[in-house]
């Protein structure tokens, strides 16, 4: 029987052990810096294929649900793009600079992700605004598009884009970027073969067509929305030459 004068016996809590981060490991460590120094291919894609990617893709999906980004609009597609991005950032990563690939590549993913909401807040403010306008503002000011000259602007447009297009083609290419280029001239004539329609999908079919990795489709994809980006300023700018030589190329063919 005990008394108010005997002392109470400490229960000792047991602590929960940390569990271990198992899909990043000093191996993966190791494998992000044998691929930043090395410039064999076959090497690098080999270490990109059997630990580095499989890890990253861990990473971001963790990340992901860590943060709770889950309530972001696509976020699947966003963590697809998410984890091609990383493949195009993968040799900046510098040992010399002391930091652990794993806490580099974390920091980053979660900014670039923190970036998307802020994008995305901003975008719904904007909606938001737009919902509040009083109806007879909208109907004043929103309600003046003509579907007739949209529909020929935007016909315009794809025509104009196809001229340019077929430009690139006469420009100097290396092979894989060659073979991009070619590749995404056959998505653009036959879009109807395309089941789905998002970017990872793309990237898929961009593989399959031209036997490159992700990464070296990536990189000339990138060379070509350069192309397009200039393009598509001139077009901004009211520079119609695209479409201008293009119908003045047809009717000297027409002419006897």
């Amino acid at each position: 029987m005990t008394t108010e004068n005997t002392p109470r016996k400490e229960i000792k809590r047991k602590r929960r052990k940390r569990t271990k981060r198992l899909y990043f490991t000093h191996v993966h460590e190791e494998a992000i810096i044998e691929y930043c120094s090395t410039s064999d291919r076959a090497k690098r894609e080999k270490l990109y294929r059997e630990l580095i990617q499989p890890a990253m893709g861990e990473m971001v999906d963790k990340i992901v649900y860590t943060y709770k980004f889950t309530t972001l609009p696509n976020i699947d597609e966003l963590r697809d793009e998410c984890k091609i991005w990383l493949t195009t950032i993968l040799e900046k990563f510098d040992v010399s600079k002391g930091s652990k690939a794993f806490s580099y590549f974390s920091v980053i993913t979660k900014n670039w992700f923190i970036h998307k909401v802020k994008r995305h807040s901003i975008q719904r403010k904007r909606e938001i605004q737009f919902d509040s306008l009083p109806r007879s503002i909208e109907e004043r000011y929103m309600s003046t598009s003509n579907p007739y000259e949209d529909s020929m602007e935007q016909k315009q447009f794809w025509q104009a884009l196809w001229n340019e297009i077929e430009k690139w083609g006469e420009m100097p290419m290396k092979p894989t970027e060659e073979k991009v280029y070619k590749a995404v001239k056959i998505l653009l004539e036959q879009p109807e073969d395309i089941e789905i329609f998002n970017k990872k999908a793309i990237y898929l079919y961009l593989r399959e067509l031209t036997g490159l990795n992700t990464k070296q489709v990536v990189n000339n994809l990138n060379k070509l929305r350069s192309k397009y980006r200039s393009f598509k300023s001139d077009w901004n700018e009211g520079k119609v030459t695209h479409i201008e030589e293009r119908q003045n190329g047809e009717k000297e063919e027409s002419e006897p």
